[in-house]
Protein backbone atom coordinates (compact mmCIF):
# COMPACT_ATOMS: atom_id res chain seq x y z
CA UNK A 1 0.00 0.00 0.00
CA UNK A 2 3.41 2.60 0.86
CA UNK A 3 4.42 1.20 -2.14
CA UNK A 4 1.30 2.24 -4.37
CA UNK A 5 0.93 5.74 -2.20
CA UNK A 6 4.15 6.56 -3.09
CA UNK A 7 4.00 5.96 -6.95
CA UNK A 8 0.55 7.82 -7.25
CA UNK A 9 2.49 11.01 -5.36
CA UNK A 10 6.18 10.40 -7.67
CA UNK A 11 3.29 10.51 -10.49
CA UNK A 12 1.57 13.66 -8.89
CA UNK A 13 4.60 15.20 -8.45
CA UNK A 14 6.14 14.61 -12.27
CA UNK A 15 2.51 16.04 -13.01
CA UNK A 16 3.18 18.90 -11.29
CA UNK A 17 6.70 19.70 -12.77
CA UNK A 18 4.92 19.60 -16.10
CA UNK A 19 2.34 22.20 -15.64
CA UNK A 20 4.95 24.64 -13.87
CA UNK A 21 7.14 24.21 -16.81
CA UNK A 22 4.32 25.37 -18.81
CA UNK A 23 3.05 28.39 -16.79
CA UNK A 24 5.92 29.90 -15.50
CA UNK A 25 9.53 29.41 -17.08
CA UNK A 26 11.25 30.35 -14.27
CA UNK A 27 14.47 28.39 -13.26
CA UNK A 28 13.75 29.01 -9.73
CA UNK A 29 10.72 27.43 -9.45
CA UNK A 30 11.97 24.48 -11.46
CA UNK A 31 14.72 24.09 -9.42
CA UNK A 32 12.71 23.85 -6.33
CA UNK A 33 10.18 21.16 -7.93
CA UNK A 34 13.26 19.43 -9.05
CA UNK A 35 14.89 19.19 -5.45
CA UNK A 36 11.35 18.02 -4.39
CA UNK A 37 11.40 15.39 -6.55
CA UNK A 38 15.15 14.03 -5.94
CA UNK A 39 14.03 13.97 -1.57
CA UNK A 40 11.01 12.06 -3.07
CA UNK A 41 13.37 9.66 -4.97
CA UNK A 42 15.30 9.11 -2.09
CA UNK A 43 12.24 7.81 -0.29
CA UNK A 44 10.33 5.49 -2.71
CA UNK A 45 14.40 4.01 -3.26
CA UNK A 46 14.05 2.76 0.15
CA UNK A 47 11.02 1.25 0.16
CA UNK A 48 11.36 -2.55 0.41
CA UNK A 49 8.77 -5.10 -0.60
CA UNK A 50 9.71 -8.55 0.17
CA UNK A 51 7.73 -10.05 -2.28
CA UNK A 52 6.47 -9.31 -6.38
CA UNK A 53 3.86 -6.90 -6.14
CA UNK A 54 0.58 -8.99 -6.95
CA UNK A 55 1.71 -11.64 -4.17
CA UNK A 56 0.82 -11.71 -0.74
CA UNK A 57 3.63 -12.31 2.35
CA UNK A 58 3.12 -14.32 4.77
CA UNK A 59 5.66 -15.61 7.27
CA UNK A 60 8.80 -15.01 5.18
CA UNK A 61 7.26 -16.53 2.24
CA UNK A 62 5.40 -14.77 -0.60
CA UNK A 63 2.77 -16.22 -2.43
CA UNK A 64 1.00 -16.19 -5.79
CA UNK A 65 -2.55 -17.17 -6.04
CA UNK A 66 -3.33 -17.48 -10.11
CA UNK A 67 -6.54 -16.14 -11.56
CA UNK A 68 -6.51 -18.61 -14.63
CA UNK A 69 -6.89 -22.10 -14.59
CA UNK A 70 -3.86 -24.65 -15.63
CA UNK A 71 -3.29 -28.90 -15.65
CA UNK A 72 -1.05 -29.56 -12.75
CA UNK A 73 2.03 -29.92 -14.20
CA UNK A 74 1.15 -26.46 -16.52
CA UNK A 75 1.05 -25.17 -12.85
CA UNK A 76 4.12 -26.16 -11.37
CA UNK A 77 5.57 -24.84 -14.97
CA UNK A 78 3.96 -21.51 -14.59
CA UNK A 79 5.86 -21.38 -10.96
CA UNK A 80 9.00 -22.35 -12.22
CA UNK A 81 9.02 -19.30 -14.63
CA UNK A 82 8.66 -17.27 -11.80
CA UNK A 83 11.49 -18.51 -10.13
CA UNK A 84 8.69 -20.57 -7.55
CA UNK A 85 7.10 -23.68 -6.88
CA UNK A 86 3.57 -25.01 -6.79
CA UNK A 87 2.91 -24.22 -3.07
CA UNK A 88 4.48 -26.92 -0.26
CA UNK A 89 2.43 -26.46 3.41
CA UNK A 90 4.94 -27.04 5.50
CA UNK A 91 2.91 -26.06 9.01
CA UNK A 92 -0.86 -25.79 10.07
CA UNK A 93 -0.17 -21.55 10.38
CA UNK A 94 0.40 -21.93 6.70
CA UNK A 95 -2.55 -24.22 5.83
CA UNK A 96 -4.68 -21.87 7.57
CA UNK A 97 -3.45 -18.88 5.93
CA UNK A 98 -3.71 -20.18 2.60
CA UNK A 99 -7.24 -21.63 3.44
CA UNK A 100 -8.38 -17.89 4.39
CA UNK A 101 -6.76 -16.15 2.05
CA UNK A 102 -7.97 -18.41 -1.25
CA UNK A 103 -11.74 -17.98 -2.41
CA UNK A 104 -14.02 -20.69 -0.55
CA UNK A 105 -15.45 -23.15 -3.03
CA UNK A 106 -12.46 -22.88 -5.10
CA UNK A 107 -10.84 -25.70 -6.02
CA UNK A 108 -6.27 -25.06 -5.91
CA UNK A 109 -3.74 -26.82 -6.77
CA UNK A 110 -0.82 -27.28 -4.09
CA UNK A 111 2.50 -28.97 -5.00
CA UNK A 112 1.61 -32.45 -3.78
CA UNK A 113 0.84 -35.41 -6.08
CA UNK A 114 0.20 -39.19 -5.32
CA UNK A 115 3.03 -41.69 -6.69
CA UNK A 116 1.08 -44.79 -6.92
CA UNK A 117 4.58 -46.76 -7.63
CA UNK A 118 5.52 -45.90 -4.33
CA UNK A 119 2.13 -45.83 -2.83
CA UNK A 120 2.91 -42.33 -1.26
CA UNK A 121 1.96 -38.60 -1.59
CA UNK A 122 5.26 -36.31 -2.72
CA UNK A 123 5.46 -32.37 -2.71
CA UNK A 124 6.71 -31.30 -5.98
CA UNK A 125 10.53 -31.14 -3.58
CA UNK A 126 10.15 -34.66 -3.96
CA UNK A 127 9.80 -34.82 0.38
CA UNK A 128 6.87 -37.08 1.43
CA UNK A 129 4.38 -35.72 2.94
CA UNK A 130 3.97 -35.63 6.80
CA UNK A 131 1.56 -38.10 8.16
CA UNK A 132 0.13 -35.04 10.36
CA UNK A 133 -1.44 -33.50 7.47
CA UNK A 134 -3.37 -36.70 6.80
CA UNK A 135 -6.24 -34.27 8.86
CA UNK A 136 -6.56 -32.16 6.11
CA UNK A 137 -7.29 -35.02 3.20
CA UNK A 138 -10.57 -35.84 2.26
CA UNK A 139 -11.51 -38.92 -0.31
CA UNK A 140 -8.70 -41.35 -1.79
CA UNK A 141 -6.23 -41.89 -4.87
CA UNK A 142 -7.33 -44.76 -6.90
CA UNK A 143 -6.47 -42.61 -10.07
CA UNK A 144 -3.16 -44.14 -11.83
CA UNK A 145 -2.31 -40.21 -11.51
CA UNK A 146 -3.81 -37.83 -9.14
CA UNK A 147 -2.91 -34.37 -7.79
CA UNK A 148 -3.90 -32.68 -4.41
CA UNK A 149 -5.86 -29.51 -4.06
CA UNK A 150 -7.59 -27.61 -1.43
CA UNK A 151 -11.05 -27.03 -1.72
CA UNK A 152 -12.63 -24.99 1.46
CA UNK A 153 -9.50 -25.93 4.18
CA UNK A 154 -9.18 -29.54 2.81
CA UNK A 155 -7.09 -31.63 0.52
CA UNK A 156 -8.55 -33.93 -1.97
CA UNK A 157 -7.03 -35.97 -4.94
CA UNK A 158 -8.33 -35.33 -8.83
CA UNK A 159 -7.22 -36.00 -11.88
CA UNK A 160 -3.97 -34.21 -12.67
CA UNK A 161 -4.75 -33.02 -16.00
CA UNK A 162 -8.18 -31.40 -15.25
CA UNK A 163 -7.95 -27.18 -14.96
CA UNK A 164 -7.65 -25.50 -11.89
CA UNK A 165 -6.54 -22.57 -10.17
CA UNK A 166 -2.97 -22.86 -8.51
CA UNK A 167 -0.79 -20.95 -5.85
CA UNK A 168 2.85 -20.79 -6.47
CA UNK A 169 5.06 -19.56 -3.48
CA UNK A 170 8.79 -18.52 -3.15
CA UNK A 171 11.45 -17.00 -0.01
CA UNK A 172 10.54 -13.25 0.47
CA UNK A 173 13.23 -10.85 -0.40
CA UNK A 174 15.63 -9.29 2.45
CA UNK A 175 15.14 -5.70 2.60
CA UNK A 176 18.24 -4.19 3.01
CA UNK A 177 19.34 -2.69 6.17
CA UNK A 178 18.01 0.81 6.39
CA UNK A 179 21.01 3.95 6.11
CA UNK A 180 19.34 6.38 8.27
Amino acid sequence: MLHLLSIVLLTGLLVAVLVQGFKSPSSLENEKIYKQLMQLKVVVDSLCLPCPWDWKFFHGKCYFFSKSQRTWNDSATACQEVEAQLVIIDNDEEQTFLSVISENEVSVWLGLSYVKEEGIWKWVDHSPMDDRFKKYQRGNQSETEVCAEVTEGLWTADRCDLNKFWICEKSAAPCPASKV
